[in-house]
């Protein structure tokens, strides 16, 4: 039986930045486009996550946050070679009993994966759905 070792780092230093620029820019829905550079900046200005197995990485998710009361989670993918093993849970649980948000209200967005984020405590809120607004980003 083959042996992986998985491991979570926070540890930007530690993460295949060009692999997470491909993914977003050309695999994701939401971020189709998205530059190297905007990339590289998202991840400085947030507490970012990397899942590596056997050193190599296969997933990454950010989350915006004070640290305090709020965080966003974002970005959450693994790559296809390696989907359906369930590291989209264990990085989804590493990431919402990481000490840094402890006590922090969570949110996202998502379109096709509520199964996995409901076992995680998320869930739709009607409420809040009808007071959700956004801003659309300037193209500069």
């Amino acid at each position: 039986m083959e042996s992986h070792h998985i491991e979570f780092t926070t540890n930007s230093s530690e993460f295949d930045l060009q692999m997470i620029a491909d993914y977003l820019s050309t695999k994701s829905y939401w971020a189709k486009g998205r530059t190297l550079d905007t990339i590289k900046r998202s991840i400085e200005g947030s507490l970012s996550f990397g899942i590596l197995k056997n050193g190599k990485q296969i997933g990454f998710a950010r989350v915006i946050t004070d640290t305090a009361t709020y965080y966003y989670l974002c970005d959450l993918f693994i790559i296809a070679e390696e989907c359906g093993k369930g590291y989209g849970k264990q990085l989804t649980h590493y990431i919402v009993t990481h000490p840094d948000l402890k006590g922090c209200r969570g949110a996202l967005l998502t379109a096709d994966a509520h199964g996995l984020y409901s076992q995680y405590g998320f869930e739709a809120d009607p409420e809040i759905a009808t007071k959700y607004m956004t801003r659309k980003a300037e193209n500069i």
